[in-house]
């Protein structure tokens, strides 16, 4: 039975991957913004321990772990979670730069400096839920694409740092998936959703876990999912 962070599993990919390796036996240790969503979490995984550490806010992210128990090692660390928040480089405010790099970016590269001893105990994994716009920006696009490119730069220096240690490091780049954040996206994009068009969470779980379970004899380290249909 492994162990695993997870954040974002309230919904969407998140919670896909967090019920899959609960259904199987495995320990869950979720990440949430606040108490009340640390105890929905609880409520919604059975015999999960919810952790509180709001990823909008990396700078508190140290002192916020310090005061809770934390697992003894860590076999898998997922950043799943993620905002957007789409505009013209010419419109797009400040603060809608600083909230995406924080919690897209930023965030993942604190918790992982912060949990990374625990994965090296485990010589676990680290995977990074990227974006099809981490390879590739469009129009009114900008700040979330450039969390993504620098999420692939960190996820890239860290696999090379950590190889030596045994952790491995795999980024997944899904491409429009039929989440609660893609419905946001086409509403910003003024846009009808219809998430029969886009992949299914459950896909790019399993993405994960094989990149998760593979033999430790190998390593994906980048793994692009596009809809099939």
């Amino acid at each position: 039975m492994g162990t695993h962070l997870i954040t974002g599993a309230g919904s969407g990919i998140g919670a896909a991957v967090a019920q899959r390796l609960l259904a199987r036996g495995e320990e869950l240790w979720l990440l949430a913004r606040d108490a009340v969503r640390a105890k929905e979490l609880a409520d919604q995984f059975p015999g999960a321990h919810a952790i509180v550490g709001d990823l909008a806010r990396p700078e508190k992210l140290s002192f916020a772990l310090g005061q809770q128990p934390l697992p003894d090692r860590i076999d898998s660390l997922q950043h799943i979670a993620g905002v957007i928040e789409l505009g013209a480089v010419g419109d797009l405010p400040v603060k809608a730069w600083q909230r995406q790099l924080a919690a897209n970016l930023v965030a993942p590269a604190e918790l992982t400096r912060l949990l990374l001893p625990l994965v090296r105990i485990a010589k676990g994994d680290v995977v990074f839920v990227n974006s099809g716009a981490g390879l590739d920006a469009h129009a009114n696009w900008s700040a979330y694409a450039a969390s993504k490119h620098g999420l692939k730069a960190l996820a890239d220096s860290l696999r090379a740092e950590e190889h030596g240690n045994g952790v491995r490091v795999t980024s997944v780049y899904p491409g429009r998936t039929a989440t609660p954040m893609q419905e946001s996206t086409h509403r910003q994009e003024g846009k009808e959703y219809d998430p029969s068009r886009w992949i299914d969470p459950e896909s790019v779980a399993t993405a994960i876990l094989t990149a998760i379970d593979l033999p430790r004899d190998a390593e994906l380290k980048d793994v692009v999912v596009r809809p099939g249909r």
